[in-house]
């Protein structure tokens, strides 16, 4: 009997002709020629390689020794190769620290891994709270990373609350992640602001484990939810009409080991869509959950095109969910609607 992944695979090998045109006459329409940054160009052109491994084979046993070894504000491309291993650390990469990339074994990538939440007691004596409850926090722009996997494994005794426990923190503008896997429960990917891509990405979690205000495009990537109880994936907090922002994932897949809706607006002016993606049937007949409060949905943005699957039956949706028509998809469908060109660069 042929599998989930297999049916999603012969789905999208049958629709990605279509799919490529689409995104080239959107991109013909925009007219955006525009290359890349110039700080970015000028960074690339001049790298610098780090090494990390815990056996002291390399030049750094810790990522936090490599990050704190590099000058406040470099213009160059610092590349940190981490060696496979369990990396038991609480990194944040600055704002004064643009241009890191985290590169791991794509064989057997490495690991980094905390379990604060939100009620730890911080150093200053105060709870962490959900910012600070992040593994890793990426306050730095044009960061990347490339084969690591992100946790965070705090635990919660059954019928007790779940916490924010937050994997990765993302707050730095023009980011990207590619073959990463962020693991946690509550708020594991917190999205926080900024321009953002994810390509072939893997993130699990049960309570709003993708949130944020960021504005996003998750590309090729397996959305799994891990909670037997009703939950929601995305919790998209668009709180001002004027602030540009929202997750657009595409060719993805979602799946579930329980029901599940594909999200609730954490602000009134949520925005997020799924396109040519493949849904089980963890996902509700509804769709999509206003967080009990009717005004949320009432400026929210939640649409769906051409997505696969016995979740993506639209028949029973909320009223207020959007089927999306080619023209009113195109601007969610490509790297254009977080202008990739300008600072997308290959892995």
């Amino acid at each position: 009997m042929e599998s989930d992944f297999d049916k999603w695979i012969s789905w999208n090998v049958k629709n990605y002709q279509r799919k490529t045109i689409m995104e080239k006459r959107y991109r013909n329409v925009s007219g955006n020629v525009q290359g890349l940054d110039p700080k970015l160009k000028k960074a690339e052109s001049n790298k610098v390689r780090l090494k990390v491994s815990q056996d002291g084979s390399a030049q750094f046993k810790s990522i936090t020794e490599a990050l704190n070894s590099i000058q406040p504000y470099n213009i160059r491309r610092v590349i940190i190769s981490i060696a496979p291993g369990y990396y038991r650390e609480k990194i944040v990469v600055p704002k004064t620290l643009p241009f890191i990339t985290f590169l791991g074994d794509v064989r057997d990538p490495p690991t980094i891994t905390g379990n604060d939440t939100q009620s730890v007691t911080g150093s200053d004596g105060a709870q962490l709270r959900t910012f600070n409850s992040a593994t890793v926090a990426v306050n730095a722009s044009y960061f990347m990373a490339i084969n690591i996997n992100f946790e965070n494994t705090a635990s919660f005794p059954i019928g007790s609350k779940v916490e924010q426990a937050v994997a990765v923190r993302i707050t730095g503008n023009k980011t990207a992640f590619y073959n990463c896997t962020f693991s946690g429960v509550q708020d594991t990917l917190y999205d926080h602001k900024g321009l953002h891509y994810f390509n072939n990405c893997t993130i699990k979690g049960s309570v709003d484990f993708i949130c944020g205000h960021g504005k996003s495009l998750y590309e090729g990537c397996t959305i799994r939810s891990i909670a037997n109880n009703m939950t929601s994936i995305t919790a998209q907090s668009g709180s001002n009409p004027s602030y540009d922002s929202g997750f657009s994932f595409k060719n993805s897949m979602v799946i579930g080991d329980g029901p599940t809706y594909l999200g609730r607006p954490w602000g009134n002016y949520s925005q997020v869509v799924f396109s040519y993606t493949y849904m089980d049937n963890s996902v509700l007949p509804k769709g999509w959950e206003d967080w009990n409060d009717t005004k949320r949905y009432m400026n929210a943005y939640y649409g769906e095109y051409k997505c696969s699957g016995p979740g993506s039956n639209t028949a029973g949706r909320v009223p207020w969910a959007r089927m999306l028509n080619d023209k009113e998809a195109q601007v969610f469908i490509g790297t254009q609607y977080i202008d990739g060109n300008t600072w997308l660069i290959s892995p």
